[in-house]
């Protein structure tokens, strides 16, 4: 499954968010310039999101989790020295984020995050309404 984010796709998940988190700074988040590509991996239990955030400290990310939607924003700090010319200056700075709306409600209290060599992990387990069981099935 591809999940695509889209201007109107960030409109809903703004209107939920907005719904279950008032205080959210969604102002902060219009001002994004930076993209980063994010892999949303399916898993029974779970989702597994894994996204590249070369530069960036795990205490520097603001991870938000309301009902299907996970939202990730930080800064990249511009280290330019003002006393040196450059030739060519494409490193990315400001602010970033990325809101990803999933099919099923999540469990925001289960959540576990990671950064290692750049790259965030996150895991974020499915509410348990809508997890898969098993049923054993007894004889009389």
């Amino acid at each position: 499954m591809t999940i695509y984010i889209t201007p109107m796709g960030n409109r809903i998940a703004r209107r939920r968010v907005l719904r279950f988190a008032p205080d959210w700074p969604w102002t902060e988040l219009e001002e994004n310039r930076i993209l980063f590509p994010v892999d949303v991996r399916v898993e029974p239990e779970a989702y597994q999101i894994t996204a590249f955030v070369p530069g960036i400290k795990p205490e520097e990310l603001n991870i938000q989790i309301v009902d299907k939607t996970v939202a990730i924003q930080g800064e990249l700090k511009d280290e330019t020295d003002e006393e040196v010319t450059y030739l060519i200056k494409e490193l990315p700075s400001g602010k970033f984020n990325r809101v990803i709306n999933l099919p099923d409600p999540l469990d925001a209290n289960g959540a576990e995050a990671r950064v290692e060599n750049g790259v965030l992990t996150l895991r974020v387990p499915k509410a348990e309404t809508v997890r898969p069981r098993t049923i054993k099935v007894v004889s009389k």
